[in-house]
Order: C-alpha cells, then sequence, then structure tokens
C-alpha cells in the first residue's frame, strides 16, 4: 500500500507540472514571424548563369523546349532571377557497351534559383538520370520540367 500511496501523489504532480507547462506554452505569443513562400511569377525576367561543360546552354534549351513561362535574358543586370547550377556526367564504360549494348551516360544536376535583388534562394532542384540516352539533355529539361511546375503553383 505505500507503493500505491507514493505512486499517485508523483502521478499527480507529474500532471500538474505537465498541465501548467502546456498551458504557459499555449498563452506565449508567436515571437517568429511565420515565413511566406516566394514564388517566381510568371514572365519573369531569368538569367542563366555559365556553368560547368556548358550545362547553362542545356538549361536554357530545356525551358524553351517545356515552355517554361519566363524570359530569358543574356545580361544579370536585366534580369529578376539568376539560375545557377552543376551538372556531371559519368560516360558508359565499354563493357557497359560491350555486354550490355547501351552507351548511355549517368547525369547528375543541380539548379537554383535565387530572386536579384533580395538574394532569396526561390527554388532549387537536383536530378539524378542513372541511364539517359541523351546525356546533359535530359537534365537540363527535367530541370525546366520541375522549374515549370513550381511556376504554375
Amino acid at each position: 500500500m505505500k507503493v500505491s500511496k507514493i505512486c499517485i501523489p508523483a502521478f499527480l504532480t507529474f500532471a500538474l507540472v505537465a498541465l501548467s507547462v502546456l498551458n504557459a506554452s499555449a498563452q506565449e505569443p508567436q515571437s517568429l514571424a511565420t515565413p511566406t513562400k516566394k514564388f517566381i511569377p510568371p514572365g519573369s525576367r531569368v538569367f542563366v548563369a555559365p556553368m560547368k561543360d556548358g550545362f547553362d546552354t542545356f538549361v536554357i534549351a530545356g525551358i524553351m523546349k517545356k515552355k517554361v513561362p519566363v524570359v530569358v535574358v543574356t545580361s544579370r543586370e536585366k534580369a529578376d532571377y539568376e539560375i545557377t547550377g552543376i551538372a556531371e556526367s559519368d560516360k558508359a564504360g565499354w563493357a557497359k557497351m560491350l555486354f550490355m549494348g547501351s552507351s548511355s551516360s549517368a547525369e547528375q544536376a543541380s539548379i537554383k534559383i535565387v530572386e536579384i535583388k533580395s538574394e532569396e534562394v526561390i527554388f532549387g532542384y537536383s536530378v539524378n538520370k542513372g541511364n539517359s540516352v541523351r546525356g546533359k539533355q535530359s537534365a537540363g529539361e527535367a530541370c525546366a520540367k520541375h522549374m515549370k511546375e513550381s511556376i504554375a503553383k
């Protein structure tokens, strides 16, 4: 019986402390503002920065092919947003070509879009194509496709 007499007051003490903590946290005003999600408005001007191995041309071609509703400009000063990124190709080795009859490469690419005025990152996307027949073209088009989806929302 002594055990139950000790457990009940301990449980009540714990319950009262928990309730007071919950009550105090419910009454505190939120001090941090909820961040607003920014998006790229259709018709915005974007500058695609030069990228290693000419991946920028594949991103621009993907934007055109996928009909992304932005205007690509050739000068950063005239742009609202800047697209930067990196891409890497891993060409098919002789064994893959000989035994599997495939010359497909593995493509990894990432882009980010930054609002130039505020320097905020608005969009980021990474693609990993393990068996890409069209190489960097596939990666550029995938980046453009997802960019278009984020603009449409």
